[in-house]
């Protein structure tokens, strides 16, 4: 759809990854007006397929959206190709403003607008993303099982991530790269399980006819490998939030920045909800997609209490009318 309704949408949905559709999805069937605006560059959009999802194991990424799509418009759903540039509190709503320069008018608000993995500055790395460089041992491990494995160390997580993909290879390397150096213990565990640490900075990415050779360190030598790994730095996409005063915060793990909210994803702006990979740099696609389906869960939740007590102060009023009359 290219039009937006003038009188507005009781949710205003922002991301339509796996999250912002569950929700919008629960949305719709609770018969809620819902508008999803979603700028069309999912975070897994070079994978080639979602894994570890309960009966959707494999499906392209590209796939699970369409479907998801199609379920919201089935309830009767909107949905907006855009970008949001601004969310401002407009008396008990809020003003959407879209890159565009259209306006939507919303009551509540559910930010699902995921994450960015901000990668290495290693030459060739970004081209490799989703394929033969990856981040996630339970979304990718399978498919790179018993392959010579390299992992980059980039941040406070990087050697936990070695751990974990022993469990899919017996050849993994430690790349230290700009890794802070191993602390005694990440040593002794390192060299417990077997794996080599190369030092020295990582410059480039080596690929012979589109596939991925190994990598050449600042110092001219090379180590092979066919797959790499890396802890990205993971940022959430929200700085449209600034004018409400909502900004990210420092996750406490190290990886990243997020947006701060309670269980059932109230932020600090009454009326501003999240889900996703927005406030949890961690879930899978299908933990988002349940994280969309419980905070919508919640919103209309809250819509209902409002809505009622709404009707229990107007029948109030009546009442005092038709008493002051007798």
């Amino acid at each position: 759809m290219t039009e937006v309704r003038q009188d507005g949408y009781e949710v205003l949905v922002i991301g339509g990854g796996a999250a912002g559709l569950s929700g919008a999805l629960m949305l719709a069937r609770a018969r809620r007006s819902v508008l999803v605006v979603d700028g069309g560059s999912p975070r897994n959009a070079p994978a080639d397929g979602v894994h570890a999802l309960l009966g959707l194991d494999g499906v392209p990424p590209a796939e699970l959206l369409a479907r998801g799509r199609d379920e919201v418009r089935r309830y009767g759903g909107h949905l907006l190709t855009g970008e949001v540039e601004a969310v401002t509190r407009d008396g008990e709503g809020f003003d959407v403003a879209l890159a565009d320069g259209r306006r939507v008018r919303a009551g509540q608000v559910l930010v699902a607008t995921g994450l960015v993995d901000e990668l290495p500055a290693v030459p060739g790395l970004r081209e490799r993303w989703g394929r033969d460089l990856v981040h996630c041992p339970y979304c990718h491990g399978w498919e790179v099982r018993d392959r010579p494995i390299g992992v980059i160390g980039s941040g406070p997580l990087s050697v936990h991530q070695v751990l974990l993909f022993q469990q899919w290879s017996d050849d993994v390397v430690y790349l230290r790269h700009t890794a802070p150096p191993l602390t005694d213990e990440q040593a002794e565990q390192l060299a417990a399980r077997g794996v080599p640490v190369v030092e020295g900075e990582v410059a480039a990415v080596e690929v012979v006819g589109d596939r991925l050779t190994g990598v050449r360190l600042r110092d001219g030598r090379t180590v092979s490998r066919e797959v790499l790994t890396v802890a990205p730095r993971m940022v959430a996409r929200a700085g449209f939030l600034a004018t409400l005063g909502l900004r990210v915060a420092p996750h406490e793990s190290g990886s990243g920045e997020y947006v701060p909210a309670d269980p059932a994803g109230r932020t600090g702006v009454p009326g501003v909800w999240v889900a996703g990979n927005v406030t949890d740099l961690s879930a899978q696609v299908g933990g988002a997609a349940a994280a969309g389906a419980r905070t919508a869960a919640m919103i209309n939740a809250d819509l209902v209490a409002a809505e009622t007590r709404a009707a229990v102060e107007a029948r109030r009023r009546a009442t005092d009318r038709e008493t002051a009359l007798t």
